[in-house]
């Protein structure tokens, strides 16, 4: 059984998602300024700490390069998920989209808005998923 959308339900718009989320993965990966704030923040897990000696950088700086989307990984064009290999590790990373007055507690109402979004950039062993 479907359930009809609202009437004023618009969705957000998943090119704009993802020139935002793409945008934020270089800055906070790579340095890259862009073009508009976006907030946001980085997170790494504990075992990708633990892999030691440079680990860290290989990954993050792979996450911020990562470009291969396609319909498998990224079914809402969105640009929020991948995954690299690092040293024969796979290496996920995801994107969280979340109300940037709501202290993490809510996912972002307005997605495609960079002034009421707040990302999370997540970056972990695969095996922590």
């Amino acid at each position: 059984m479907s359930h009809p959308e609202p009437a004023d339900y618009s969705r957000p718009n998943a090119a704009v998602i993802a020139s935002q989320n793409d945008a934020f993965r270089r800055f906070a990966c790579l340095g890259i300024t862009p073009d508009q704030q976006i907030q946001g923040r980085l997170v790494v897990t504990q075992s990708l700490i633990e892999a030691g000696d440079g680990f860290v950088t290989e990954a993050v700086q792979a996450t911020g390069a990562f470009d291969t989307f396609e319909p498998d990984n990224d079914p809402e064009g969105w640009h929020d998920f991948g995954a690299v290999t690092i040293r024969g590790e796979t290496v996920f990373w995801k994107l969280d989209l979340y109300e940037a007055s709501s202290d993490f507690r809510y996912g972002a109402e307005a997605p495609d808005n960079p002034e009421t979004t707040m990302r999370v950039l997540t970056v972990m062993m695969a095996r922590d998923w």
